[in-house]
């Protein structure tokens, strides 16, 4: 590591973070900088894809035809490319995290016809392989050249929905559909990690997608839908129209509108084109019977730029009638506040289905009855645009770098949709609450820990709640202004690119301006777990010196909490820098000028793991 400590700032070099054996070799090859910066040799490949897939509910299959030009950005000459076929996680045998209901089997994937450069080659229907499969090439594929493949194929929903699947027998959520190329990067060369049912990893490419479905559905989807004026019957053409200026929402059609034949074209077969660039996934929705609501909101004031935001919905589902207001309210916030960046698409369509999953300008939400809960889980999906859509991450194997962000944008717009108390209660409920009370040495694995090789509540809490928490905990450290620097920072050089966790890690250091390596090593990099132990309180004048303990190691912020003889309190907040000196005990003085009866310490969010120990009494 001595390199890496030469080009470190001095100040940073004071404590080095453990890097993988193959990241490390990305420093030493330029394609990436220890400043945080792409390297002066950083690449990555891409691909533009054209596909055509038909369906007729209830019939269960979709049937496709794709055109690949895949182009090698790379220094590396491709004798054979990686495969993505992530319908095959549905097949009897394919490595899954937890359980399959028997309706949620398919038979996968079947290539009818495969091409490399307008020649067909074979295509081997191999059982050693399931959600990803080598290809090797007639010719080896040079740096800064392009390979065209053309595959023929179709699969069969699943019945049960989850990610993907059926809804009812005329209403499909058809998501992760198609043959594509894995990423190749210069840390991992190709991605062959199967998908168990967690995350999706895929590079920036362009598409042109067609979906053809019968006559009275309408399809909403990733992109730019292109041919509106041919698909809808002027009326509702000019309510859709009028939806990409309107803060108001309008009912562009109802299930019962579609249904008797007035909203599409009365052709047998509609065929739906959408066209999306530097995307890294399509998905789509499809229905005969859903309501479709759209509105739009200001998400760059200085372009003045607006986008749309849809919903499509079974009419039965209160909560979804309010969905629209739900987004707009949801991108008006990421826009503006956190993280403050401009929504980068032009629209998101909230879908009624069955997963809670994100997807480019999509979400494939469930109903709640609770409709302030329908508003949390929107939110949580639509942050996802820039974490992993718009920042590119690799999240199957480094989830907290999307659901870690997502969770930490939840919360901070919970505390203005429900009042700091609600969001925090939920937080700690939902997010937190686990973690702090299972004593499984599981709970306390690293959060930089592969999550490909992470099962059950211990992926759970290493992607969503734990580093939701580290996130919080910088930005309490830093405060609002130097957190938003950096934040920023981190997102102007790696979007539309694939960063890592160290690039993430060395652009912070990089724009606050400090050594913050010792933060990143405890909560990232180490199996700490919160537990604070109020160990002495010291009056002192008018004051106390209270003595914390950091019994589980991490170093969360905490508030010293004085109760005074008169019933009147006191609190004080202590951001984690407290412990940068020593990370095991830390003095905190606190003002006491009354009579004090208690004092207590408090996590807040950062929930402690035991609270026996979190208070001292005085004795009179």
């Amino acid at each position: 590591m001595l390199f890496a400590l030469a080009a470190l700032p001095a100040s940073a070099a004071a404590q080095s973070l453990y890097m993988p054996r193959a990241i490390t070799q990305t420093y030493r090859n330029g394609t990436r900088a220890m400043n945080g910066m792409p390297g002066a040799k950083y690449w990555q490949n891409h691909g533009r894809y054209t596909i055509s897939i038909s369906t007729m509910p209830p019939d269960r299959r979709v049937a496709g035809t794709e055109q690949i030009v895949y182009v090698n950005e790379s220094p590396d000459t491709l004798r054979s490319l990686v495969i993505k076929l992530f319908p095959n996680s549905h097949k009897p045998g394919a490595p899954r995290d937890g359980g399959v209901s028997e309706d949620a089997l398919t038979s996968g994937v079947h290539v009818r016809a495969f091409a490399v450069n307008g020649k067909a080659e074979a295509w081997d229907e191999s059982g050693r392989f399931f959600s990803w499969q080598p290809v090797k090439l007639p010719a080896a594929l040079a740096p800064h050249d392009s390979v065209q493949l053309a595959f023929t194929w179709y699969y069969d929903l699943p019945k049960r929905p989850s990610r993907q699947g059926v809804i009812d027998s005329t209403t499909f959520y058809i998501a992760y559909f198609y043959p594509r190329v894995a990423v190749y990067s210069d840390y991992d060369g190709w991605d062959t990690m199967d998908h168990v049912g967690h995350e999706f990893y895929s590079d920036f490419n362009d598409y042109d997608v067609t979906v053809n479905v019968p006559a009275d559905f309408v399809v909403w989807g990733t992109g730019t839908l292109t041919n509106a004026a041919q698909l809808l019957q002027p009326a509702p053409l000019a309510r859709y129209q009028a939806s990409f200026t309107s803060d108001t929402t309008i009912h562009v059609a109802s299930g019962v509108q579609t249904r008797a034949g007035a909203i599409t074209a009365p052709n047998a077969m509609n065929s739906w084109h959408f066209t999306a660039t530097d995307v890294p996934d399509m998905a789509f929705g499809l229905s005969d019977h859903y309501d479709w609501d759209a509105a739009s909101v200001i998400v760059d004031d200085a372009a003045h730029r607006r986008a749309s935001v849809q919903a499509a919905y079974n009419d039965t589902a209160a909560d979804f009638h309010q969905m629209v207001q739900f987004g707009r309210h949801s991108l008006d916030y990421l826009s503006h506040q956190w993280p403050g960046v401009p929504y980068p698409y032009e629209k998101t369509t909230e879908f009624q289905g069955g997963a809670g999953m994100e997807y480019p300008m999509m979400a494939n939400d469930e109903s709640y009855a609770d409709p302030a809960f329908a508003q949390f889980v929107a939110a949580h999906e639509i942050a996802h645009t820039y974490m992993p859509f718009y920042m590119g991450v690799n999240e199957t194997r480094y989830a907290f770098m999307d659901e870690g962000w997502a969770t930490t944008f939840e919360y901070l717009i919970n505390r203005v949709d429900m009042g700091v108390d609600k969001a925090t209660t939920l937080f700690q409920q939902f997010r937190v609450s686990r973690w702090a009370h299972d004593p499984s040495p599981l709970e306390d694995l690293p959060i930089i820990t592969p999550a490909d090789a992470l099962t059950g509540g211990s992926y759970g809490i290493n992607a969503y709640g734990k580093p939701a928490l580290g996130y919080l905990a910088m930005k309490d450290m830093l405060g609002d202004a130097m957190f938003r620097k950096a934040l920023h920072a981190y997102m102007q050089r790696w979007n539309g690119k694939h960063p890592t966790p160290w690039d993430f890690f060395y652009t912070f250091n990089d724009a606050a301006g400090r050594n913050l390596n010792w933060f990143w090593s405890n909560w990232f990099f180490s199996n700490h777990y919160i537990d604070l132990a109020l160990k002495n309180a010291r009056k002192s004048g008018g004051s106390y010196a209270v003595t914390v303990d950091n019994v589980g190691g991490m170093v969360a912020p905490f508030d010293v909490v004085v109760h005074f003889a008169n019933g009147s309190t006191q609190r004080t907040h202590e951001t984690p820098a407290v412990w940068e000196a020593n990370q095991k005990q830390t003095v905190v003085t606190v003002p006491a000028a009354k009579a004090v009866k208690s004092i207590e310490i408090d996590g807040g969010i950062w929930m402690d793991a035991d609270t026996s120990n979190n208070s001292w009494n005085a004795k009179y």
